[in-house]
Order: C-alpha cells, then structure tokens, then sequence
C-alpha cells in the first residue's frame, strides 16, 4: 500500500492568529510520536500570517485516520472553535 501525503490549509480569524498558531504548534510533538507518522511539518504562509499549512506523510491512511481521532486533534478543535475560517484537507499519493 503507498504511503499517504496530506496537505492541509488551515486559515484563523484575523483576530485569532496568536490562538490558532498556538494551538497548532502543540499539535507537532504529539503527532511526530503516532505510530505511522513519517512526516508533520507545519508552516505559515510569508505573506498571510493568517494562513498555516501542514505537509504529512503516513504510513498507511488507516494510521492517519487513528490520528483523527486522537484526544489531542479533539482538543485542538475544541481549543479553536470559531477561530478557524478555512479548513481544506487533500489526501494526496507521490507520484515521482
């Protein structure tokens, strides 16, 4: 089975950048730990400081779905709810 990259695209309320980036960055040592996790690099954007990205690759999409799940994603949408205007998410396969 191939490995499963994610990129996600993560925009905060104007007002609420310090909360969100905040927020995510917790998210990087308790995800770096899941079993499956081969990669899960968060970034911001130069020029939005708004606008945050994650870059992952797991294992299998069966481990990065158990990481859906896991109490700290609860807790980082519990934490930002309300803050976050945009949320898009696409499962990608490297090709080359």
């Amino acid at each position: 089975m191939s490995k499963l990259t994610i990129v996600a695209n993560i925009h905060a309320d104007p007002s609420q950048i310090d909360l969100v980036k905040a927020e995510l960055e917790k998210l990087v040592p308790l995800t770096r730990a899941e079993e499956g996790c081969i990669c899960y690099d968060l970034h911001r954007d130069n020029e939005d400081p708004a606008h945050f990205m994650f870059f992952e690759i797991w294992e299998t999409r069966a481990l990065w779905q158990t990481h859906m799940q896991a109490p700290h994603i609860a807790a980082y949408a519990q934490a930002t709810d309300g803050a976050v205007v945009d949320f898009r998410l696409n499962e990608m396969t490297n090709i080359s």
